[in-house]
């Protein structure tokens, strides 16, 4: 087990810890984020309102909620490296973004606004910890196993996701077969507040995995010394000066700048087809079941995948990995434009399943190789503040040309010009010069120690 482990990138007990981090906050992407509570708000927060007015108020919580994920992510990152207190902060944002989920399940029949505040109060709080999550991996893994590691980590989130979120709608649509068929008897969507809490519950318990098991990073005299006598307050008001200072640093090393653009554009196009794929089929009258199945198809059959990017990047190089999953990207926008049937968005799922987390995966861990180790998590929170700015240009551009052409299939088109410039760019990055520009970085960090 343990040579089977370390095959898959998983070769200590730190990085089996840190990746289960992975499963647990899946849970809230899968069921909260994307399936279930969407749904739930338009039938019952948001029952009293007219259909557009709550669409356009759920549109608003969530860009608000993704702005300030912006606004704390570079804070979160210069804290935790200021100061070693990563893993305290990762508590304290699962905590509170656990209290928040849980909360959802007080929302009632026209509750709108507490349901969208505790939605955006849990957006804020998984994506600013996965910050700290991600400036965890290069001081857990060696470089040459970060693909691997990075991989076998969103493997894990795939089949917590995909299991999480399979438990959530048993509930819901089989609420007998899990003891609450006289509760839902009582009041239909009582099935779907539990299943709220029940995701509250995961986040929390498989979080102690790596708040236990994934020893605090030190931290380097160099980078603690400055915030050490104001405390935490200190690097809270220093962070968004820092966060220029992180983006000229950034400048310095033309190959990770190079690379962070590029990743802004394919990813953004990457997240534009994850969010927009279910309403794009029901904009064409596809069933709510198979576009329900497809995300759980995506789950699951994304596991090997993951795994086998890891194994494909270790041969031919993480560049080049996260290129043919873009030109992959590409065959998938072609058959989003032909959509007709649901056997054609059932081979949509399949194919986003087969390179959706090793593209991703393999983003993550090419970043980590190509910045600074002792200031990654100011890196990651730079990369944050940039993916969630990011992740709002290619909804936007797919509505601006579905509204002036009057077609969404043309809207969907548009998503491929972010995959072209993004894998443009890629391919211009010299991964090895990138490396050793970050490994001089720390040792200049190093002599300053």
């Amino acid at each position: 087990m343990p040579n089977v482990l370390a095959r898959l990138g998983l070769s200590t007990p730190a990085l089996r810890a840190w990746a289960m981090y992975d499963w647990a906050n899946s849970a809230i992407f899968t069921v909260v984020v994307t399936a279930v509570f969407p749904t739930y708000f338009a039938r019952v927060p948001a029952a009293g309102l007219a259909g557009d007015v709550g669409t356009a108020r759920y549109s608003y919580a969530t860009t608000a909620a993704l702005l300030l994920a912006v606004v704390l992510s570079p804070v979160v990152g210069a804290i935790g490296d200021a100061r070693p207190v990563k893993k305290r902060l990762l508590a304290t944002l699962v905590g509170f973004g656990a209290l928040a989920t849980a909360a959802l399940a007080l929302a009632g029949e026209g509750d709108w606004l507490a349901a969208l505040l505790a939605f955006a109060a849990v957006n804020v709080a998984v994506n600013a910890s996965t910050v700290v999550y991600d400036a965890l991996l290069p001081h857990l893994a060696r470089r040459e196993e970060l693909d691997r590691a990075s991989s076998a980590g969103y493997a894990l989130g795939y089949l917590g996701g995909g299991a999480a979120l399979g438990l959530a709608l048993l509930a819901i649509l089989q609420p007998g077969l899990v003891g609450l068929g006289g509760l839902a008897a009582r009041e239909p969507s009582a099935p779907t507040r539990v299943a709220f809490v029940g995701v509250a519950l995961w986040w929390s318990l498989f979080s102690i995995p790596l708040l236990r098991g994934v020893p605090e990073p030190p931290v380097h005299p160099a980078d603690g010394d400055a915030s050490a006598a104001g405390g935490v307050g200190a690097a809270v008001r220093e962070a968004f000066a820092g966060l220029a200072a992180t983006l000229r640093a950034l400048r310095a090393m033309p190959d990770a700048w190079r690379f962070l653009l590029a990743f802004i554009l394919y990813n953004d196009a990457i997240n534009t087809i994850i969010r927009m794929a279910t309403v794009y089929g029901s904009q064409l009258g596809l069933a709510q079941s198979s576009l329900i199945g497809a995300i759980l198809v995506v789950q699951f059959v994304g596991i090997p995948f993951a795994f086998a990017f890891g194994w494909l990047a270790g041969k031919v190089g993480a560049k080049r990995a996260i290129l043919g999953a873009l030109a992959v990207y590409g065959v998938i926008t072609a058959v989003a434009y032909r959509l007709e049937t649901e056997r054609d968005f059932w081979v949509l799922a399949v194919l986003v399943a087969m390179v959706q987390g090793g593209a991703q995966a393999l983003s993550r861990s090419l970043y980590a190789s190509l910045v600074p180790a002792s200031r990654s998590g100011e890196f990651f929170g730079l990369f944050s503040v940039f993916n969630r700015f990011g992740g709002m240009l290619g909804p936007l551009a797919m509505g601006l040309v579905t509204q002036v052409t009057g077609s969404s299939r043309l809207g969907i088109v548009s998503v491929l010009a972010f995959f072209l410039a993004g894998g443009l760019l890629l391919s211009r990055v010299d991964v090895d010069a990138g490396r050793r520009q970050a490994l001089a970085r720390d040792g200049e960090a190093g002599a300053a120690g």
